[in-house]
């Protein structure tokens, strides 16, 4: 029987190969995608959701929901996802229109209407922080929550220090780590090096001879370009779609623990970064006064450090064919 997922997303290119991947996986039933601003702004977001479905061949509902974070001004990805964040190949307009409805009040019932749900968000945590601030009662409910956000002791991608959907919105992020969903964080940097797709694996999709492998890797091409320019990756980095595959299958993930993490919103400097507490030092006389708002409800995020990367590509090279 399909597992039953609800997807937060900010819909640009490898948010949208993510989507395909459960959108056509068949252990996957996906009850809804819910859309955020982040990569792009909120009705191009939108958009983009909706011409996935289309071009999946599936009738899954899409709705709207936040137009900026919590407390601070949007600041939109489109230099690394192109003016549409799709990679700017002139895609139509979809055939279809969002659904009736408010995202996050979806992202509620439709947890309460599916104990166990897995809850995948691809983009800025604006939606889910505040239904949980609406239904706090929620968290317990989902299943498992598979955060492509952060990076675990290590660089950013928008900043030295933090990942685009975390700084995004840090504010909200602080709030949905600390809320006791059963959160799993699948870092930006699982997507890189190695698990990038070289100029011959990406050959070797478009050989598929498929629409939605033409998309997937043609929507990516501002992506190629930016992370080369950006981070001197060897290859297509495919962060959201990582994350979706171990959402899928969660052995593709090799290396994994629990860790009090959280998420900076003062300063400037690291605004949005993921504090992982990975030597178990939170709770120490030194740190533990700072660490108290975490420590009463213990560790609350399972960081994954590794992954199986053939069994990765494989996963995706299985939806696009």
């Amino acid at each position: 029987m399909p597992r039953s997922f609800i997807i937060d997303t900010d819909t640009a290119s490898d948010d949208a190969v993510a989507l395909l991947m459960a959108l056509r996986h068949p252990d996957v039933r996906v009850e809804a995608i819910t859309v955020v601003a982040g990569n792009v702004k909120l009705e191009q977001g939108v958009r983009n959701a909706l011409y996935t479905v289309e071009l999946s061949g599936g009738d899954v509902p899409v709705y709207r929901g936040s137009a900026g974070p919590l407390r601070r001004e949007l600041v939109v990805a489109q230099f690394f996802h192109g003016s549409d964040g799709l990679g700017d190949q002139s895609y139509p307009l979809p055939g279809r229109v969002a659904a009736e409805g408010d995202a996050v009040e979806v992202l509620i019932e439709t947890i309460r209407s599916n104990p166990g749900i897995v809850l995948v968000t691809l983009g800025p945590l604006t939606n889910v922080a505040k239904a949980l601030s609406r239904a706090p009662e929620i968290a317990r409910q989902v299943g498992r929550c598979v955060v492509m956000g952060g990076a675990a002791c290590t660089v950013g991608n928008v900043t030295p220090a933090a990942e685009y959907n975390i700084w995004v919105d840090p504010d909200a992020a602080r709030a949905v780590f600390r809320s006791g969903l059963p959160i799993e964080m699948v870092g930006w940097e699982l997507c890189r090096e190695a698990a990038t797709l070289s100029e011959e694996e990406m050959d070797r999709v478009r050989g598929f001879g498929t629409l939605v492998a033409r998309f997937a890797m043609d929507c990516n091409t501002s992506a190629l370009e930016a992370a080369r320019l950006q981070s001197n990756e060897p290859g297509l980095p495919l962060p959201d779609p990582v994350a979706m595959a171990i959402a899928i299958n969660p052995s593709i993930c090799t290396r994994r623990s629990r860790h009090y993490v959280d998420v900076e919103t003062d300063s400037d400097l690291t605004r949005g970064m993921t504090v992982v507490d990975q030597l178990d030092v939170a709770d120490d006389e030194r740190n533990a006064p700072l660490w108290e708002p975490l420590i009463e409800r213990g560790r609350n995020v399972e960081v994954c450090w590794e992954i199986d990367i053939p069994k990765w590509k494989e996963l995706l090279y299985s939806v696009l064919r």
